[in-house]
């Protein structure tokens, strides 16, 4: 009788993952470069890798173990070639199995394949060459070698696995992941494997369904994951999605090295909408009613997101857009603001400018805010015509305000890189006074990433993550796989909001756009993804290393389109919106769910100083419009076509 001829469906593959037979050493002899798939052979589904080298013709070597007789013993497997702080250890009560060592060729491993039906668990690390991996344990306790992905593909990967098998977090391991069937039977023998609870029942998730707070009570903060494949008609989420939102703002375990591929496996994402850029703001006075109350400021706002505003508007909308002047405050106000505004910046200009010699020589944190100012003057914008040549003006208006904003702000003082922000505040306004509280107002949005803890920056970059992984996790995975996870070639474009990476004129445009805070007050984050992704191809296409990576960043300093990017990190908003699954971390740093911790008060809320003058001006009886609340108006996203 004619042998049936096997079946054969590819389902995922992979190149660039390399097996690794040494964790000690890193050349040719450990590292070995290959090809990932998943397979369908006869309907059993199973994961192989090969080496590049090896004629693809040839059948992989089988490498798993067959159960063997129904007695169970405690055993530990470990490999001794393996570094001990990341070796897989398993130590479980196991059925006797009869043991199938790998094939190894001239002091080599051969190819392999593995049923997921007998993988045991997986696990992520990284390792003391600091490289990131995946390690996978069989059933029968055996570790495989480590596989590292150097141009990404982890996550894909996973979620080809997860059409067979579900993965769930150890409760003793965060970084251990373990290999379940999708049938509720099994589920119910793991939980006992494990011993997740006392009772041990073949119906446990049968009596979880009808009563589940008298089954799980004991229980169920280890073993929620468990039970989302059993469930009926819910959805199925990712046992590798982020932390809860509660955890948003902690700190990492400390076995989640920074850098590591967080493996997630999150909603599918719509189509990405096409965005076009509208016509500038060309007609202030068609927004203030006769008294000069700007009538609709939220439709100011939209329009300067849509399209920015014309030069000559610039000097007077930016001293709304941050907060110098109220929105709803008349011109006769306006002039009173004005007025006591620069008495009181001229008070502070004196103290400093009133420091002699000796005081300056016994106070060495004035001394250093003044070097370091002096210093970063005569560097900043010098192309531009303002600011160019010796003895100029401009550099001396840019010196004063911010010897000012010192004693404005002495805690903070002066830090390096305050000078890029004020010189195009400088420019549009041509005034020192109006300058310094256009200043004070920015400062009031970016002064925490000017802190000595950073922490702010730390935060945004963590946040910046957030959404990459949820946008483009191939990407993700890439930078990842070369170490750059953490995104810190971005650090400068958040710092200062982009002002190294655009031209002076295309600065004004993009500042304008994001003081409106529309549509999230982390539009640039946005931005910055909408950079990196469009930077992906040239990324993952040549091969970069972490070193390449940071060095191609710097390199797109004035090579980058802003209208282009400004219509990508708008469509990248709108499709996120309007996902129905967005993780809720992601949820948070778009503004769609308000997190626990109060958020810092937005250029939208007048300083209190302004609302007393306000109030003085209506004593006076300048005016009698209803005096400004100091509370932030409740936005509303803005409209688009």
């Amino acid at each position: 009788m004619e042998a049936k001829p096997e079946s054969h469906k590819l389902i995922f593959e992979k190149e660039g993952v390399y097996l690794h037979t040494n964790a000690k050493r890193s050349n040719q002899d450990t590292t070995i470069p290959g090809f990932i798939r998943i397979v369908e052979r006869d309907g059993e589904p199973a994961m192989e890798w090969s080496p590049v080298e090896e004629d693809v013709r040839n059948a992989p070597a089988v490498f798993y173990t067959k159960k063997d007789g129904e007695g169970g013993e405690e055993e530990t497997k470990f490999d001794p070639g393996y570094e001990p702080d990341w070796a897989v250890i398993s130590t479980v009560k196991q059925e006797r199995r009869q043991e199938h060592p790998p094939v190894r060729e001239k002091g080599q491993w051969g190819s392999f394949s593995l049923p997921l039906s007998e993988l045991y668990s997986l696990r992520r690390a990284r390792f003391s060459l600091g490289r990131n991996f995946l390690v996978l344990t069989t059933r029968g306790g055996d570790p495989l070698p480590p596989l590292h992905f150097q141009r990404g593909g982890a996550r894909e990967l996973l979620k080809a696995m997860q059409r067979y098998i579900r993965l769930a977090p150890s409760p003793m391991d965060g970084r251990l992941f373990l290999a379940y069937p999708h049938d509720s039977g099994a589920l119910s023998q793991s939980f006992d494997e494990l011993h997740l609870f006392d009772d041990t029942s073949a119906d446990l998730v049968s009596r979880f369904i009808q009563d589940p707070y008298a089954t799980t009570f004991g229980g169920f903060s280890k073993v929620t994951n468990f039970f989302r494949g059993a469930l009926p008609h819910t959805h199925q989420e990712s046992p590798f999605s982020n932390r809860s939102p509660q955890d948003a703002h902690c700190p990492h375990p400390a076995d989640e090295e920074p850098g590591f591929e967080l493996i997630t496996c999150g909603a599918e994402l719509g189509p990405r909408p096409q965005v076009k850029r509208g016509k500038p703001l060309d007609n202030w006075d068609q927004f203030l009613d006769p008294e000069g109350r700007v009538t609709d400021p939220q439709k100011v706002k939209e329009l300067v997101f849509r399209g920015g505003i014309v030069p000559s508007l610039r000097r007077e909308v930016w001293k709304f857009l941050l907060g110098f002047y109220p929105w709803n405050s008349t011109t006769k106000e306006r002039e009173d603001i004005l007025r006591v505004k620069t008495d009181e910046y001229f008070r502070m200009k004196v103290q400093w400018k009133s420091v002699s010699e000796e005081q300056e020589m016994r106070n060495s944190l004035f001394r250093g805010y003044r070097s370091l100012i002096e210093r970063d003057v005569n560097r900043t914008d010098r192309h531009n015509s303002f600011f160019s040549g010796n003895e100029n003006p401009g550099l001396a208006l840019l010196h004063d305000v911010l010897m000012t904003y010192c004693m404005y702000n002495f805690d903070l003082g002066y830090v390096q890189g305050m000078s890029d922000l004020l010189s195009p505040l400088l420019f549009v306004t041509q005034n020192e006074v109006e300058s310094f509280w256009c200043l004070t107002g920015f400062m009031d949005l970016v002064h925490q990433n000017f802190e000595e803890s950073q922490e702010a920056m730390k935060q945004q970059l963590l946040q910046l993550s957030v959404l990459l992984r949820a946008l483009d996790p191939e990407l993700c995975d890439y930078l990842d796989s070369q170490d750059s996870g953490s995104l810190c070639f971005c650090f400068r474009w958040l710092l200062i909001w982009f002002k190294r990476e655009f031209s002076f004129e295309d600065i004004l445009s993009l500042w304008e756009v994001l003081w409106t805070r529309l549509p999230c007050e982390n539009f640039h984050l946005l931005m910055a993804s909408s950079i990196l992704e469009s930077q992906k191809e040239e990324l993952i296409g040549s091969n970069h290393d972490f070193n390449s990576i940071l060095k191609h960043i710097n390199e797109l300093t004035m090579k980058l389109d802003l209208q282009s990017i400004l219509c990508g990190a708008e469509a990248i908003y709108l499709q996120l919106t309007h996902c129905k699954e967005l993780p809720l971390k992601v949820q948070e740093v778009l503004g769609l769910r308000v997190p626990c911790s109060s958020s810092e008060e937005s250029p939208d809320s007048e300083p209190k100083e302004t609302d007393t003058l306000l109030a003085q001006s209506e004593a006076r009886g300048a005016s009698s419009c209803q005096p400004f609340n100091g509370q932030t108006p409740q936005r509303t996203p803005p409209t688009y076509p």
